[in-house]
Parts: structure tokens; sequence; C-alpha cells
């Protein structure tokens, strides 16, 4: 099993460097959908989804993709509804409402995985490397809370949702992700134009939404009554399970990005 999951990670590790630094900008937006397409698929089977409906919400996803690209003014206007629903999530974790099936159900569908295809775009168009340093963020902030959770770990964070994560591991991926931020900061050549509090600030912002996207997922999953959300990753599980925390930080990051170029 670790053999499988070290193998699959080292491809995922070519295919977005690929992706980021060799395919041109539409080829960039078009792997982007096609990763926003099977996480579709697999929301449609966290659904409990008909075989037509595990066919149709990847290709709804997919149209929206394509009417976004269509009217650009769409796209913020989404992100800040994402931003929104993240920051909502929190009351739905504590309440452990079941996630709706039917069309409530795939709308809410379409606002995870459709900003979040809006954000990897927007961030791309900004520079390959202004991408990679966001997803590194969520990557740094995750294995602080592993290592810190691991080896202070004592208080459950969401035991009825996700036993392993505690509240040590929360502050340790907050603190790990200070620690990258402000190390891009200073080293990494980013212009980053806002002062060192409104920094850590949006930093912890993102760190406690990718917790949020996280935990959220996880819900989904054990209602459905599965581990993984697929099998399409081996010995990863599904594309949502490697993406569920970037589907609430990569929006909420394009909303705060936007909010400091306009102060």
């Amino acid at each position: 099993m670790l053999e499988q999951r070290v193998v699959t990670a080292l491809v995922l590790l070519a295919v977005l460097v690929s992706i980021l630094f060799f395919l041109p900008a539409a080829g960039a937006v078009a792997a982007f959908a096609l990763i926003a397409t099977l996480a579709a698929w697999e929301w449609s089977r966290l659904l409990l989804a008909s075989r037509q409906g595990r066919v149709l919400f990847p290709l709804w996803i997919l149209a929206c993709c394509g009417l976004c690209l269509l009217y650009p003014q769409l796209q913020l206007l989404l992100c800040a509804l994402a931003a929104v629903f993240w920051l909502l999530v929190p009351v739905w974790l504590a309440r452990r409402w079941p996630l709706p099936h039917g069309v409530m159900g795939y709308l809410i569908g379409t606002v995870v995985l459709l900003p979040a295809w809006i954000a990897m775009t927007h961030l791309h168009d900004a520079g390959p490397w202004v991408l990679l340093a966001a997803l590194a963020l969520v990557w740094a902030a995750d294995i602080a809370a592993y290592f810190v959770g691991r080896a202070l770990g004592r208080h459950k964070l969401a035991p009825a949702i996700s036993p392993g994560k505690t509240w040590e591991g929360a502050a340790g991926a907050v603190i790990g992700g200070l620690v990258y931020v402000f190390l891009l900061r200073q080293y990494a050549g980013l212009s980053i134009p806002v002062n060192l509090f409104m920094l850590a600030l949006g930093t912890m912002l993102l760190i406690a939404v990718s917790i949020v996207g996280d935990l959220f997922e996880s819900m989904i999953k054990r209602q459905a009554g599965v581990k993984d959300s697929s099998q399409l990753l081996p010995g990863h599980g599904g594309i949502l399970d490697r993406i569920d925390s970037l589907t609430s930080t990569l929006p909420m990051l394009v909303v705060i990005s936007s909010f400091w170029q306009q102060t």
C-alpha cells in the first residue's frame, strides 16, 4: 500500500508540474476542467445518484465552466458566493445536517466545484508559481497538522466527523501556514501588497476554511457510508479526497486577493 501511494503521488506531482509549467493557458484551463468534471462524477456517487445522474452532473459542471469562460464577469461573483458558503459550513458541521439529494445536492456540489475551477484558472493566469504557492500553503498546513496532531493531539476537533483530527493539529496547521507564508513573502519574491497583520489574518482565515473543507467532505463521505470518494487514484482514494481543502481555500484566496487589490 505504501509503495502504491508513493508511486501515485509521484505521478500526480509530474502531472501537476506538466499542467502548471508546460501546457499552454488553454490546455491548463482544460486540465482543470477535467479535474472538476471527475470530481463532479465522484460527488454524484456520494449523492447515491442514478447512472443518469452520474453522467449528467459532470456534464453540467463542464457546461458551467464553458459559461464562465464566455461570461468572465460571473467568475468573481461565484467565488464570492463560495466564500460565503464556506463561512457558513461550520454551522452545517455543528448540526451535522445530511447532504440533500436531488437538485439541492447538485446545486451544493456546483458551489463546491465550479468556484474551485474558477480559482485555479484565475490563479494560474496570475502565474504558474502563484497557483503552486497557493497549493503549497494547503499542503504545508496539512503536513504541520499531521505531525503536530500525532505528537501533541489530545483534544478532538470533530470526533463524530473525523476522529483523527485534533485542536492541537489545527493549531499546528495555522502555525505551519503562517511560517510558510512569511517565508514566502521574505524569500520567494512574490508580491504580497499587505502589511504583516493583514497577511497573518488572511492566512489564518485560509487555513481555517481549508480545515472546514476537509471536514465537510469527511462528513459527506460518512453520510454516504464510504471511506473514499472513489478509487481513481490508487492508494489515495479519489479526486475529491485530494482537493477537499482546496475547494474551500482557493475561491476564498481569490476573493481576499481581489479585496486587497482594490484597497
